[in-house]
């Protein structure tokens, strides 16, 4: 772990700055040291070499240190087969080779992505966990149409970063955690049904002995759980969006 890279990730328990519970099932994890990470990938056109692999405990993929030719070292997601002594790049003019970054017009079609920006410059927003990757469908105009891990096949700016590879760690999804008391190491609290609880408490509860819902499948705000499309229609971002996910 490079130290200067890394602080104390403080501790909310799903709380907000008042105390109330934003986020349930929260609270009690282990301490924790937050890794800082290059999303933007802006030192461009200088070699970097992988110094390292960590494991990184706030995250399901693992982190590769880079050291560039200048001596700074960076954090950066280790994409599948990157390994200790390869080099990785970030430019237009970079290699396409695994790990380094370039504008989605300087990479073929076909070519599997992650840490993929939404909006030129902002850094990577999408392909950022373990086994995942996206993949270049084409392109449109100014447009790259890019396949996400979830189906949907989306347009993003052609000149928006993205770094080549699958996310590593693609076993992550099939770790049994085995104990209660490891979720709870974590900072996971157990989660109750709602037909357990009273019906102040939620909608499915109440009722003599063990009844079920009753009712349509409702979330504890009472909004309805059976699958319903909750996108706002009136999205900006709708124009950009060629298939939705299935």
């Amino acid at each position: 772990m490079e130290k200067r890279l890394t602080w104390t990730l403080p501790k909310k328990s799903g709380r907000n700055a008042t105390g109330v519970v934003t986020t349930r099932h929260q609270g009690a994890r282990e301490k924790r040291r937050y890794r800082e990470i290059d999303w933007k990938r802006d030192k461009r056109d200088m070699p970097a070499r992988v110094v390292a692999v960590e494991y990184d405990p706030n995250r399901t993929a693992d982190l590769a240190l880079v050291q560039y030719a200048d001596g700074e070292k960076r954090y950066i997601l280790a994409p599948e087969t990157l390994r200790v002594g390869q080099k990785v790049m970030s430019g237009e003019s970079a290699p396409l080779t695994v790990g380094s970054a370039l504008p989605l017009k300087a990479i073929p079609v076909g070519t599997m992505i992650h840490c993929l920006e939404l909006a030129i410059g902002r850094g990577a927003k999408l392909v950022r966990g373990a086994g995942g990757a996206a993949m270049i469908q084409g392109f449109e105009g100014p447009w790259a149409l890019v396949k996400l891990p979830s189906g949907e096949i989306r347009r993003i700016g052609a000149g928006a970063y993205a770094t080549i590879g699958q996310v590593g760690n693609p076993d992550w999804k099939n770790v049994n955690l085995g104990l209660a008391g490891r979720k709870r190491h974590m900072g996971i609290r157990p989660t109750v049904r709602g037909t357990a609880q009273n019906p102040r408490s939620h909608p499915h509860g109440g009722g003599e002995g063990r009844s079920g819902e009753g009712m349509h499948p409702k979330t504890p705000w009472g909004k309805s759980a059976r699958g319903n499309r909750t996108r706002n229609k009136s999205k900006y971002s709708h124009k950009m969006i060629v298939q939705r996910r299935k």
